[in-house]
């Protein structure tokens, strides 16, 4: 659906926790930092939120653990910290939207959707 947000789609999906191998996994490569461990893995709430919010449009092709699964294989595929890296972009610097833009590219080999948020820190 080029040219559309893709995010809360209707129906509203089921989501059940993890446990086990994909909890462990999803704990170990996308953290849930705001959030402290007990409450993060009874509750599971950026999971959730993702999934409801952008899991809920593909439902029809990917089940829960299929949908987590692919964003796993997709973030090993395109680390973004590396390729900044790889550029000499790093953390606590200034640098240009389009230097940011191209090494990303270069990564996607595909335009990303950056936006810059004045006052960010």
């Amino acid at each position: 659906k080029e040219g559309t947000v893709l995010q809360k789609c209707k129906p509203k999906p089921n989501y059940s926790n993890f446990k086990e191998k994909m909890f462990n996994d999803l704990d170990k490569h996308w953290i849930q930092l705001k959030y402290d461990e007990y409450y993060g893995e009874k509750e599971q709430p950026l999971w959730f939120y993702q999934y409801l919010k952008h899991g809920s449009c593909c439902q029809k092709m990917y089940n829960q653990n299929t949908y987590f699964s692919l964003a796993l294989r997709l973030k090993d595929k395109f680390d973004l910290l590396r390729t900044l890296q790889i550029h000499k972009i790093f953390p606590g610097s200034s640098y240009t939207f389009k230097e940011i833009f191209d090494a990303i590219k270069t990564a996607t080999q595909m335009d990303p959707d950056l936006k810059c948020t004045k006052g960010a820190p």
